[in-house]
């Protein structure tokens, strides 16, 4: 069985947080992440914290040891359930697998708000704070296509995703990009059933620098001359530069991405990355840690955008670069707001 990492867990308290928990003790909310070395985990774990120590809550953090790693969210839920917490805020490695935990600590009388990744059905989780994943995928991928221009009919793509369970995370971003593209999706619920010529083949990176190295070089076996790389995450980006840059192809390849961390957009500042998608997972974390709170108070449950089954929490496209009809904003900005 994998190691749970609660070894980062995080008790925070304050007496003024008594109040939230209707006087019968101090509220306590869990954040189970997929790791707790990729920054955009770290940067929820900051929200998802300095909101519960703002408002007086009891916080515990916990982590797989890689993307992937069920086993451990299974453990950690259950360990949140046992503790009396009154909320858990999740970002699931199998977005399937866990309806099940996900119903047993629901049944117990905690609020589960899924953060960033829905879960599969969305409701299985009792709400949803995110990106519009599908919007940040659309947005490289019709930025790439107005960069490119006609060249775009003749662009041999890689596909660099998450994982084989394909977490719905990853299937949105990697269909949106395709969309954008202007390339025809089979299943809009999977990734890899497409047809289309241009895309030399997919490849898995676990979200990390390493995997989307490793990846990158199989794809350009396949493929020496590939010209645009769609990477799910800017970790996978930064290793798919490396394995560029070992074949001296760093300059004639066209690379984009979705996170809008601090060394991602400045990775597109210094030209590694053309452009990527901005996300906000500090704000995703802080609204859930908020949500819970109110719940424990007297059981409000959150609300999703108007016309959508989550609650949006926004996405921006980041370039110095912009392209017709596309719409984004600068290098400079994105470096100003990340990661909020």
């Amino acid at each position: 069985m994998k190691k749970l990492l609660a070894g980062t867990a995080i008790a925070l308290c304050a007496t003024s947080g008594a109040a939230l928990a209707g006087g019968h003790g101090t509220t306590s909310a869990c954040l189970i992440t997929k790791t707790d070395i990729n920054p955009f985990f770290v940067k929820m774990r900051e929200g998802a914290a300095a909101k519960a120590e703002e408002l007086g809550m009891e916080f515990m953090a916990f982590a797989g040891e890689v993307d992937g790693d069920h086993e451990a969210q299974v453990e950690a839920i259950e360990t949140c359930i046992a503790s009396g917490a009154k909320g858990i805020l999740l970002t699931a490695s199998d977005t399937s697998a866990i309806v099940e935990p996900v119903e047993r600590a629901r049944e117990a009388g905690l609020l589960v708000i899924a953060l960033d990744t829905p879960l599969e059905p969305i409701d299985a989780a009792d709400a949803t704070f995110a990106t519009d994943n599908f919007e940040a995928g659309r947005l490289i991928g019709a930025w790439a296509a107005a960069t490119l221009g006609d060249e775009a009919a003749n662009a041999k793509i890689a596909m660099l995703d998450l994982n084989e369970s394909q977490p719905s995370v990853g299937v949105l971003r990697d269909q949106g990009f395709l969309t954008g593209f202007g390339i025809d999706v089979v299943d809009p619920s999977k990734w890899g059933d497409e047809t289309d010529p241009r895309i030399i083949g997919n490849e898995v990176t676990s979200g990390n620098e390493e995997g989307g190295r490793t990846a990158m070089e199989n794809l350009l076996l396949q493929d020496p001359e590939i010209n645009v790389v769609y990477t799910i995450n800017e970790p996978a980006a930064a290793g798919a530069y490396e394995a560029l840059r070992a074949m001296g192809r760093e300059n004639d390849v066209l690379i984009v991405s979705v996170d809008g961390g601090c060394p991602g957009v400045q990775n597109v500042a210094d030209g590694v990355i053309g452009a990527t998608s901005q996300q906000y997972p500090l704000l995703m974390a802080s609204l859930g840690i908020e949500a819970i709170a109110q719940f424990a108070e007297d059981g409000t449950l959150p609300e999703p955008s108007e016309g959508l089954d989550f609650f949006n929490t926004g996405v921006n496209l980041v370039t110095d670069q912009p392209a017709d009809g596309v719409p984004s904003i600068s290098v400079q900005e994105g470096l100003d707001r990340c990661w909020g």
